[in-house]
């Protein structure tokens, strides 16, 4: 199974096609999110922190490739192309543009998911993410390791979904999050109410007063944020 915090962008003008990797993604253990087009995909990356990215090249109003030129002067996250278009010349124009791996229509799911993996094996893992630690009172969160740890080092234990969560919620903390986008990032069945199931647990771990949480905090009528210190 890979990585449950690996986070992909999924950026498709085809419905059909976005859902359909979606499902499947994510039913191989990954975060999912999706954009119909390039201005969608810009709107998600300022929101949200994702370890790479699938864009389509034959999208109408702005190309992956035109796509692709502008986030290269700003991101080095790992992308990869995808067209119904098989030529060398689309090949090589996606290649030299800056993507990092491409793959002509139709293809087999399960190769799109070894690509995804190989490429995340040799992508290094930046020096600022991968020391960050979350100050959450009596603990904390280490964002590199995805694990939740008291003041003196111990692992204080976390199921898969709350390990999830908590790192949806790390990545943009002070940020609210609805219950819906909440599980929709999640996935694998989750719904806005095993959600506020999920927060319940989770502040029973961190918080001194659960009942009056000082870091994993509700914004009535909109949804939870991570505070930390």
């Amino acid at each position: 199974m890979e990585n449950p915090t690996t986070h992909i962008l999924v950026v498709d003008d085809d419905t059909r096609l976005r859902l359909l990797l979606q499902r499947f993604l994510r039913d191989n253990g990954m975060f999912v999110s999706t954009a119909k087009n390039a201005a969608d995909a810009r709107e998600m990356l300022q929101n949200y922190k994702f370890d790479l990215l699938i864009v389509d090249i034959m999208m109408p109003d702005e190309t992956g490739l035109e796509f692709l030129t502008t986030f290269r002067q700003e991101s080095n996250l790992p992308v990869i192309l995808l067209t119904a278009m098989g030529e060398t010349e689309d090949r090589i124009a996606g290649l030299e543009t800056g993507a990092d791996d491409y793959l002509p229509k139709p293809f087999e799911p399960k190769e799109l998911v070894l690509r995804i993996k190989n490429i995340l094996k040799r992508t290094p893992v930046e020096k600022a993410v991968a020391e960050q630690k979350l100050n959450l009172g009596l603990c904390c969160f280490d964002m590199q390791k995805k694990e939740l740890l008291t003041k003196q080092g111990q692992i204080i234990h976390i199921t898969p979904v709350e390990q999830a969560l908590l790192n949806v919620l790390s990545q943009k903390s002070g940020q609210i999050f609805s219950r819906e986008k909440l599980a929709e990032l999640l996935g694998a069945g989750q719904s806005p109410r095993s959600i506020d199931v999920q927060i319940t647990r989770l502040r029973k771990k961190i918080e001194k007063d659960s009942k009056n949480p000082r870091y994993l905090q509700t914004v009535r009528g909109k949804g939870y944020m991570l505070l930390p210190e």
